[in-house]
């Protein structure tokens, strides 16, 4: 993928050092700030999906579809549009020409073997041209990759197995060679970019400084990066709101949402009315409305893919999970998926 290179930080930058929340970036074509936005296919029907991506397409916003490339086998999963679906996987194709970024959410709705997640990424490429740049595990599947307790290290991950008594020790496997769901080289191979901690925050870049960034103790993800709260269409407009907005223009900050667009932003055939008027001024301001690798790999232009250090990953953790305890013991459980 191409992605605008040269110096893009001001001049009181650290040479070839990490952007921090304290140094601006300066944004490509003269640019204040940047959003994009990550969607999980969860609960879409190609109608849903029609009235949310035209609205986006014709406000000028250019967005990361989350795809499943294979289709489901097991009757049991939530109705969801995949790859399997002629019409659905030929719109993405035009949307795709259009400058959206199609990314992957493992093979399918439910756990893949090794087989099949090696067969579904053979499919993506040939549906769309190319590996996928971008990805985000589909929370239930057993081949998510540092998945669960995995994703955590020292007091944080003994927090996150006493919040979840435990049960999912165990149960995320793509990362664990000699498991039949292990995928990781391929992950490596294939992937650039693999989305972790989501904050309630807008500016994610203000949440992660350090993104696009490497874990060595996670060597099977070339790189992570957050997002910002919007996983449904209330979170989203919560996040978005006119306040957020404004300080995310700023800061010069940069917005990755994570969201699932099947999950209550549209009503009747119609989008919410919240969520139209929200992104529709969002789109009058001067911001860079680009995919998500297209972000990421302009971030990394700057400064490379930051190697975290531990230090800095017990602070996106600690934050993490202070940020889902605060956001609702309810649903604690759920969150920390």
């Amino acid at each position: 993928m191409n992605t605008p290179r040269g110096r893009a930080v001001e001049s009181n930058a650290r040479e070839g050092g990490p952007a921090t929340p304290s140094e601006r970036i300066r944004w490509p074509d003269g640019k204040t700030f940047a959003f994009t936005a990550f969607d999980d296919p969860d609960g879409q029907s190609l109608e849903q999906w029609e009235v949310v991506y035209s609205f986006l397409r014709d406000a000028g916003f250019r967005t990361t579809i989350g795809a499943w490339p294979e289709g489901p086998t097991d009757p049991h999963d939530e109705p969801a549009e995949t790859c399997a679906n002629d019409g659905y996987r030929a719109r993405l194709a035009e949307f795709q020409q259009l400058g959206f970024e199609i990314g992957y959410h493992n093979a399918t709705l439910h756990s893949s073997t090794r087989e099949r997640t090696e067969r579904s990424l053979e499919t993506f490429k040939t549906y769309f041209g190319c590996s996928p740049s971008s990805m985000s595990n589909h929370a239930g599947n057993a081949e998510a990759i540092y998945w669960g307790p995995d994703r955590l290290s020292g007091l944080s991950r003994c927090l996150y197995q006493a919040a979840t008594l435990g049960r999912n020790r165990g149960r995320f496997l793509g990362h664990r060679p000699g498991s039949p769901y292990f995928w990781g080289d391929l992950c490596r191979a294939d992937i650039h970019y693999c989305r972790n901690f989501v904050y309630s925050d807008i500016d994610t870049l203000r949440a992660c400084p350090w993104m696009p960034y490497h874990d060595p103790a996670r060597p099977y993800v070339r790189a992570w990066f957050a997002g910002a709260e919007g996983k449904t269409g209330d979170e989203f407009v919560e996040t978005i709101a006119e306040a957020n907005q404004d300080r995310l223009e700023e800061e010069g900050g940069a917005c990755i949402m994570y969201t699932h667009f099947g999950y209550r932003f549209v009503n009747s055939r119609e989008l919410r009315p919240r969520f139209q008027e929200l992104m529709t001024r969002l789109s009058r301001k001067n911001g860079w409305f680009v995919p998500v690798s297209t972000l990421l790999g302009y971030l990394e232009s700057i400064h490379g893919v930051r190697q975290i250090q531990p230090a800095e990953r017990r602070s996106l953790e600690r934050r993490w999970l202070t940020d889902r305890i605060r956001r609702g013991a309810h649903d604690f459980r759920c969150r920390l998926m």
